[in-house]
């Protein structure tokens, strides 16, 4: 059966994927309706799906069911995903349906208001389990756009809501939290221009009954990596949804006659199979559809920043990288610092050119040495970023976010390069294209650590497309970048994991999860990270003990089997190592790169204490323990996703394991004993008929 369907005759959409339907229709005046997200539905069921309408018990009460996306005509009162004004004053769309087109599974929707020379289409597209939605715009006169969402979602009446989403902030990112939903409206949004440490841009809702593998979920995530808004609702009268998209209150912006908006793809999962069966249709589509290079393992990296911080030096540089090398690093990265006059954080930004003190002869002699001594070399940048205190600044005053009369406020000693300017864009695409070709760069970690303030740009017509645009230009550097250097690869980090997004990930190769590098804070980070992105594009570090940061104390096995859980780095000062913890280390990297095809390109169960990857006959578990009380049981770990009738050997013990006994009662790792305590286990299938 295809993907989508029309039922001429109900005027039903029907959107299918191999494990849910998606419904809408249009009522008798043309206003496209939600009807179904759920289990899957035949086109006779879908097309005999009644039209609800919402009990009215008063003339305060709303009409109607729910729309596929709300505005602000006749007497509904939710949450608008498109607030509109013309320029005689009028609000909201009188929708008229125009006609539909499919084209591989994308459905495009087209309506007119029925008064105003306006238009809108309904995007949706079916990609795998995954539907993706978005909306364009046309007029032929002037709009003011208040609110611009890109779809708004709803699901069915159930007994109960629970809403789960990540908060957190700098070195907490990704903090997983799941809270009943009250009546009213619950907004999860970030301000700052960025995608932010202290929200994420996706969530999930189920009956308040669902777990890691059973119950049903619905879940979203939104492709934009500036400012963004979701706002969910659920009514006293029991219905629940959501709606979200770019920007965030208080921005206005301009549609002028002949232009098109396009809003950014907020995609939507249904699992029946609880949340890791929706964490896993995500890293699905993230790995099918949105990485460039999704079958490429990420490389070992080695990161120079946590070992010389600023004072970077080709000399400090060439004795990491031999040391690195020796580890089985695969990728040196020299961080912040290598460039113009920067000795600290106050000085440099914007003036990218090798530091001629540090680096006399330019980067050449490092970039040799890392490249003969078999790693691909790396660098830290921040295009976005400016120090007052710089040659860019002192020329081009004008070219940073500001506003006339009003401080430019410093945060971390810098200010924002507006990339809506497209002189700006142009200036610093051009230094990057440079800095790549000459220099032989294979990998760019692309840093932005401040927030947008003073977010305006004397002169313009429509001061709030900033927001928007500036985003827009990130993504067309990258983009042009990875056209024209085909062996480039881009980390995506601002500050940490505050630029974490479906829309990012479309033009990089992973993001910096966190600048926390303790590994029993990585734990809990990482598990609300793997909610919606995989393990391949998670950076994960070890470093040193006592951590930089929280200065815990923990085993150097413990560091490191927390990370392998992702793309596995080294980012210590591998120069105050002993010999015997750089042979453990050079070991372990060893044992990751056995298992990283697993890591990487497996599926995901998250477990009680632990993570478990599977791919063909192999299975990987990585078991932790952190401080626990004496006396503390410890409880098997019941693995997911292997045949029931199956044998499984561990390739460390050679001991057998039937497959129904591995699910059920579990399997007890041998963790050592203390504190942060961790193990490694390696599983392979046994070939049918064998006697081992």
């Amino acid at each position: 059966m295809p993907s989508v369907t029309f039922d001429a005759a109900s005027r039903t959409y029907l959107l299918r994927t191999s494990t849910t339907s998606y419904v809408f229709g249009l009522d008798a005046e043309d206003t496209p309706v939600h009807l179904h997200w759920g289990p899957v539905l035949t086109q006779e069921q879908a097309a005999s799906l009644p039209r609800p309408a919402a009990p009215r018990a008063s003339s305060f009460d709303g009409v109607g069911p729910a729309e596929e996306l709300g505005t602000e005509a006749g007497a509904r009162f939710g949450t608008p995903s498109l607030q509109i004004a013309f320029p005689d004053g009028a609000r909201g769309v009188d929708w008229r349906h125009l006609g539909h087109t499919i084209d591989e599974g994308h459905l495009t929707v087209r309506f007119r208001d029925a008064v105003q020379p306006f238009e809108v289409d309904l995007h949706y597209r079916v990609r795998g389990d995954v539907l993706e939605r978005w909306i364009g715009l046309r007029s032929e006169v002037p709009v003011t756009i208040l609110r611009c969402d890109s779809a708004a979602w709803s699901v069915p009446s159930l007994s109960g809501y629970r809403l789960s989403h990540a908060t957190g902030g700098w070195s907490a990112e990704h903090q997983l939290r799941r809270t009943d939903l009250t009546v009213g409206e619950t907004t999860l949004t970030s301000r700052r221009g960025v995608t932010s440490h202290h929200a994420n841009p996706w969530l999930a809702v189920d009956g308040g009954d669902a777990g890691e593998r059973h119950g049903e979920v619905w879940s979203c995530a939104l492709a934009w990596s500036g400012s963004w808004r979701v706002t969910v609702t659920r009514t006293p009268s029991g219905s629940t949804g959501w709606t979200g998209g770019f920007g965030h209150e208080g921005l206005t912006w301009r549609l002028e006659p002949g232009e098109e908006w396009v809003t950014p793809v907020f995609a939507g999962v249904y699992a029946p199979d609880g949340f890791g069966g929706a964490s896993r249709r995500w890293h699905d589509h993230v790995t099918q559809n949105v990485l460039p290079e999704p079958d490429e393992l990420r490389p070992v990296v080695y990161n120079a920043w946590e070992a010389v911080g600023f004072d970077v030096a080709e000399s400090n540089q060439k004795e990491l990288a031999v040391l690195a090398a020796r580890a089985g690093v695969e990728l040196f990265v020299m961080d912040d610092a290598w460039f113009g006059g920067r000795t600290g954080d106050s000085a440099g930004l914007g003036d990218w050119w090798p530091n001629p003190d540090r680096f006399p002869n330019g980067l050449a002699p490092l970039i040799d040495e890392v490249h003969g001594l078999g790693m691909r070399f790396g660098l830290w940048v921040e295009p976005e970023m400016v120090n007052p205190d710089s040659d860019l600044y002192r020329a081009h005053p004008d070219w940073v976010l500001h506003m006339p009369g009003r401080p430019r406020t410093l945060l971390r000693n810098q200010l924002v390069l507006n990339f809506a300017r497209p002189d700006v864009a142009d200036w610093a695409h051009k230094w990057l294209h440079r800095l790549v070709g000459e220099h032989g760069v294979d990998f760019l970690k692309w840093d932005f650590n401040r927030a947008f303030t003073e977010a305006g740009q004397p002169g313009a017509a429509d001061q709030d497309r900033l927001w928007i645009d500036h985003v827009r230009a990130v993504y067309s550097i990258m983009d042009r970048l990875r056209a024209d250097h085909p062996h480039l690869r881009i980390e995506a980090c601002a500050g940490g994991g505050g630029r974490t997004d479906l829309g990012i990930l479309a033009r990089t190769d992973q993001v910096w999860t966190s600048d926390n590098t303790d590994a029993h804070d990585r734990i809990a980070i990482q598990h609300g990270f793997s909610q919606i992105y995989p393990a391949r594009v998670m950076a994960a570090w070890v470093t040193d003990s006592p951590n930089p940061l929280t200065r815990r104390v923990t085993p150097l096995s413990f560091r490191f089997h927390v990370a392998m859980a992702g793309a596995l780095g080294l980012g210590g000062d591998l120069l105050k190592w002993t010999p015997a913890e750089l042979a453990e280390a050079a070991a372990l990297v060893g044992r990751y790169k056995e298992i990283r095809p697993v890591v990487q390109l497996g599926r995901q169960d998250r477990l009680e204490y632990g993570v478990q990857y599977t791919y063909g006959d192999q299975v990987v578990v990585l078991a932790w323990r952190g401080p626990v009380a004496h006396g503390t049981p410890l409880v098997p770990l019941r693995l997911a996703g292997v045949d029931p009738l199956g044998r499984y050997r561990d390739e460390d013990t050679g001991a057998l394991h039937h497959g129904a006994l591995l699910m059920a009662p579990g399997l007890l790792p041998d963790l050592p004993a203390g504190d942060y305590a961790s193990t490694l286990i390696r599983l392979r299938a046994l070939g049918p008929g064998s006697s081992d």
